[in-house]
């Protein structure tokens, strides 16, 4: 964590350094915070965080927000456990709930209450081990089809004619 000078502005949204005479972010367009405002804000977040019970109970309103390989849940849960979000992996009905059965998947689930932000610190995730955060992932399930008179490009959606097998915008090979 870096150090937050008072006299200086902050991005509430990318978190970026500013002047103080500053009043926008100049990549997210959002008026900017003092320093002494963003720490007030780290501060009450340290107090929410401490005072979250990690314990789930019967009484808690679950709900799944992933589904996958027991591992990589696990992997998700310590995620989630490192921002102060208790999580519970549990196998679907009518499996035996070790991720053995049903085709060896189990669910990540989290307090309903959790749902927003837990979603922000897994899309984060995403973002930091995959790259692909600035990324238009809309035509990732396109196929370069040869007999086809034209095909889109998964990469960058440039549709293109399939005499090439190269896409002229943005070079991928196919």
């Amino acid at each position: 964590m870096r150090f937050t000078d008072p006299d200086l502005k902050y991005c509430p949204r990318c978190d970026e350094e500013y002047r103080e005479e500053m009043t926008t972010c100049a990549s997210c367009e959002v008026p900017l915070i003092t320093g002494s405002e963003k720490l007030a804000v780290e501060e009450e977040r340290t107090n929410v965080l401490a005072s979250r019970s990690m314990e789930l109970s019967s009484d808690d309103e679950l709900a799944d927000i992933r589904k996958g390989p027991l591992g990589e849940m696990k992997h998700l849960q310590t995620i989630l456990a490192a921002k102060k979000i208790p999580s519970l992996i549990a196998g679907e009905k009518g499996t035996c709930g070790k991720g053995c059965c049903g085709g060896g998947e189990v669910l990540l689930q989290i307090r309903v209450e959790d749902g927003q932000e837990a979603m922000a610190v897994l899309a984060n995730e995403f973002k930091r081990t995959t790259a692909l955060d600035s990324h238009d992932l809309s035509n990732i399930h396109a196929v370069y089809d040869r007999g086809a008179e034209e095909t889109t490009c998964p990469a960058c959606g440039f549709a293109f004619s399939t005499d090439s097998s190269t896409c002229p915008d943005c070079g991928l090979c196919f």
